[in-house]
């Protein structure tokens, strides 16, 4: 900001350091010792003060005794100032809360003169959403404001009235479009809860008409979901004769599930699977600047079952590396292991020769089930992903086992059924995920226009 800015009819305003007009005091540093002399009071954090306004939901207390009492005090119009964390993030304190303190995280802006305090507050916002605060910050990874850096901030200094009158106006402005914001976020939020209903109408038997009711209408006969498995699991021990002693896929504890649409049957994921794996650790020495892909928990997400290949890491492994096991192929289903558990993707055509690695699960359906409909069934809150959510152990890093990839119990219809649900998720979660991308456009698009309504705000004055 210059030495002078100009008003709407071109006038210079002065511009002062804010210590100048300002007091500027940090906060009380807690109590180590936790002494308990003087009074227990509520005091605010840096994770009270917000944009604009102070969240009183979650105070803490501490003891103030003798000076600290005046010397932490707030009053109606204080302006706080967080100090780290996110630096400069500012709101007017409104006295909301009687006898209340603050803590050294905060600075507390005190105006010597009448200055309107919410325009500070509005310069403050356009400066650290612009990246214009930033070089006033000390430390290179955790950023802070100091006292000294903030006491040099240049302000403009218009007459009060003058002051009153821009905030009015920015405050108009951003009225309207707080309550454009606001149903651009019902928006978001109706389309998550029809994706969980059109999910959970998937799984439940009722997105499309089942075989059973198109069976019965055109008067013929059809496969059933148990015929299938039947079917699946008559195959699967034909393929491993000769392999050793053949083992039965679990059942799932049907006493515990859903009643299943007619033709429907309930089965272990390790029934539908061929091949259940994970990736190797320690495949962080065969990074390199190209070569095969290595997929990671990173490219999975709850939103769809499609990889997330924004932000991509390539391996070159030697010829018969321990994990080369893990090579993907088309159609493969992949599942995080840990941390965030129960992310879902599959495998498209054409990937190229990829890897996992160990936070991520692979497992091959067989060849006679619809591998997008067992994956949203995997990926769907009420169905694979809750079952998944109940098997995750570990106190301090949660986490699944492969043979917990197994145990997953799965809704299996009729097979041509599958394709149908697969299909019309598809139609549908397409047509969601094109409103929200419009519906996040135009929020980015709000949010630029809030910081232009400060930039028109304080033209040639920052």
């Amino acid at each position: 900001m210059s030495a002078s800015a100009r008003n709407a009819n071109g006038k210079s305003w002065p511009t002062l350091p804010l210590g100048e007009i300002a007091e500027v005091k940090l906060g009380k540093m807690l109590d180590k010792s936790k002494h308990t002399t003087g009074q227990r009071l509520p005091y605010l954090r840096n994770i009270n003060v917000r944009w604009g306004s102070v969240d009183t939901s979650d105070l803490l207390e501490m003891h103030f005794k003798g000076d600290e009492l005046d010397r932490f005090d707030l009053q109606k119009g204080d302006v706080l100032v967080c100090e780290g964390g996110e630096p400069g993030r500012a709101a007017v304190w409104n006295n909301s809360i009687p006898d209340i303190k603050y803590q050294k995280a905060i600075h507390r802006i005190r105006f010597k003169r009448p200055y309107e305090p919410r325009l500070l507050v509005y310069l403050l916002e356009l400066l650290a959403k612009t990246g214009r605060l930033e070089r006033r910050f000390t430390g290179s990874t955790i950023k802070h404001f100091t006292r000294e850096a903030i006491v040099q901030l240049p302000i403009p200094t218009p007459p009060l009235d003058e002051q009153q009158r821009i905030v009015a106006e920015i405050e108009k402005q951003f009225t309207r479009l707080d309550a454009g914001v606001a149903s651009l976020k019902r928006v978001q939020t109706a389309l998550t809860r029809y994706r969980a209903s059109v999910l959970k109408a998937a799984c439940e038997g009722r997105l499309v008409p089942t075989e059973a009711e198109l069976a019965r209408k055109d008067n013929r006969s059809y496969e059933t979901g148990e015929q299938l498995l039947r079917r699946i699991l008559k195959e699967r021990h034909a393929k491993w004769n000769g392999k050793g002693k053949y083992k039965e896929p679990g059942t799932p504890n049907v006493r515990d599930l859903p009643n299943l649409p007619t033709g429907w049957t309930w089965c272990s994921s390790e029934a539908v699977f061929s091949f259940v794996t994970s990736g190797s650790r320690g495949w962080a020495k065969y990074y390199s600047a190209a070569g095969s892909l290595f997929l990671r928990i990173g490219n999975l997400n709850h939103e769809d079952i499609r990889l997330d290949l924004r932000d991509i890491q390539h391996v070159e492994p030697p010829k018969g590396a321990e994990g080369t096991r893990t090579v993907v192929q088309h159609g493969d289903i992949l599942i995080s292991i840990t941390a965030d558990i129960g992310m879902v993707a599959v495998v498209p055509e054409n990937l190229g020769e990829a890897y996992i690695n160990q936070h991520v699960a692979l497992a091959r359906p067989v060849s006679s089930i619809s591998t997008e409909y067992v994956a949203h069934y995997l990926s769907a809150s009420q169905g694979g992903w809750k079952h998944l959510k109940k098997l995750q152990r570990g106190a301090t890093k949660i986490g699944l086992g492969l043979d917990d990839i197994r145990s997953v119990p799965i809704t299996l219809p009729p097979l041509a059924e599958q394709e149908r649900i697969g299909a019309e998720l598809e139609r549908r979660l397409s047509v969601i995920e094109e409103l929200e991308a419009v519906t996040s456009t135009e929020l980015q698009r709000a949010t630029r226009l809030r910081q232009s309504i400060l930039q028109q705000a304080f033209a040639a004055r920052s």
